[in-house]
């Protein structure tokens, strides 16, 4: 199967460059593009004109919690959390315990429709799901494979629920690693004990993994860690070799001391930053200064729109931030930059998004980024295509009925609701 994009304005992800030209696409995993002036001749079993449109490579969202799409609207937690600890103790630790089989798959499901629909064909997630722990990851792969959305899953590791629930944790990871591309998922350092931290890494050095975890989102993290460890969160994890893998994702570093920043940025670890979800829970400003370049843009659960994370990034970074126009596209399209490192698959070349942006000024390779902060939007994806299959045409998935997944998803969220 192949496609051809007919008469498209192609912008290079890299190198800003714009192209008149026609574009064939490849299918499959390692699928590639081939830029044609001519196609007298050239056969493809699906043909757009995309005249007037711009193609470039498709998006990716480097951190994300699909477990948390059915909680938009949710009933108000029984106790107004007075501070970062209280919010995940009565609202996402709450919730979280209440999702089964069907409400997974649900979660799943809507994510996987809302990246396709805003322009990414990737996902990488973070999963909790402490009372339905054993297959859960399959569940969800399951769903973003229907979609036809490529992911990096993880099941979020933690002691909080007692140390049986760690070695489920621990279980369906190891089994999920032997099937799946997958990183080791922790909750946090305050949440994971030592025994845990160290099982973890093993099986990360075992499997040539990577361990994703939030670090530092709160100060209380770094209080917790000099109390019971005597040394700071990143320091911690540097000495259980958590940084010795390209494939680690470290989320939100916000409370971090120039020590800290200084050991990210020699190591190989990515920093992965949250701006909305960082606003939302009130717990500080993400500055990457000193932390190196390995930095990317996650939604945290907020949302599946990459193109409004990177704006939030650029905008608050204004005050907090030495952010530019450059480099919040640059954080922006980082996590290729890191799944390509580490030779993940479902990221090659024929992963696209025609977008049919109206704008009232032209766009060019010389004012590209300008567009891509003021006036890119989501509703400007028309067509997406997802290693080289066409998963969105003219705004409308292609194999899934949308409709019938928001009738469940919303059965779902129901029953989740009725729990909390």
């Amino acid at each position: 199967m192949s496609i051809l994009l007919k008469n498209a304005t192609y912008i290079d992800w890299e190198s800003l460059k714009f192209s008149q030209t026609h574009i064939l696409v490849e299918e499959g995993l390692n699928g590639n593009i081939s830029l044609l002036d001519d196609i007298t001749g050239v056969q493809a079993d699906t043909i757009l004109d995309v005249k007037g449109k711009f193609v470039t490579k498709s998006f990716a969202v480097g951190h994300h919690h699909a477990y948390s799409v059915l909680s938009r609207g949710m009933p108000a937690p029984a106790k107004s959390p007075a501070n970062f600890y209280e919010v995940l103790q009565y609202i996402w630790w709450n919730l979280d315990k209440a999702l089964d089989k069907e409400m997974i798959e649900a979660s799943a499901l809507a994510t996987a429709v809302a990246s396709a629909k805003a322009g990414s064909t990737f996902v990488i997630d973070h999963h909790a799901s402490p009372n339905f722990i054993e297959g859960s990851l399959e569940i969800m792969a399951k769903a973003f494979d229907k979609v036809g959305v490529s992911h990096l899953l993880c099941y979020e590791i933690t002691d909080r629920d007692g140390l049986d629930k760690a070695q489920q944790g621990l279980d369906e990871t190891e089994k999920y690693l032997q099937n799946r591309q997958a990183l080791v998922g922790l909750h946090a350092s305050f949440t994971v004990g030592n025994d845990t931290l160290k099982k973890s890494v093993d099986l990360m050095e075992k499997y040539n993994s990577g361990i994703h975890i939030h670090v530092a989102e709160d100060s209380y993290d770094q209080e917790h860690s000099l109390k019971n460890y005597d040394k700071r969160v990143v320091q911690r994890l540097d000495d259980f070799n958590v940084l010795e893998s390209s494939k680690t994702i470290l989320g939100h570093c916000l409370h971090l001391d120039d020590v800290e920043k200084k050991i990210i940025k020699n190591s190989k670890a990515y920093v992965v930053q949250n701006t909305e979800s960082n606003l939302n829970n009130n717990v500080g400003y993400f500055n990457a200064e000193g932390l190196g370049d390995r930095l990317i843009l996650g939604t945290d659960g907020m949302h599946s729109d990459m193109l409004r994370s990177a704006q939030a990034a650029f905008f608050v970074g204004q005050g907090f931030d030495n952010i530019t126009y450059p480099s919040s596209y640059e954080r922006f399209r980082n996590t290729h930059r890191y799944l390509a490192k580490n030779n993940f698959t479902g990221d090659s070349a024929n992963n696209l998004v025609v977008l049919d942006y109206d704008s009232p000024t032209e766009m060019h390779e010389n004012n590209f980024l300008g567009h891509f902060i003021f006036g890119l939007r989501a509703k400007h994806v028309k067509h997406v295509i997802s290693n080289g299959e066409l998963i969105v045409k003219d705004n409308l998935l292609q194999k899934v009925n949308e409709a019938e997944i928001q009738d469940f998803t919303k059965e779902q969220a129901k029953r989740l609701w009725s729990r909390l």
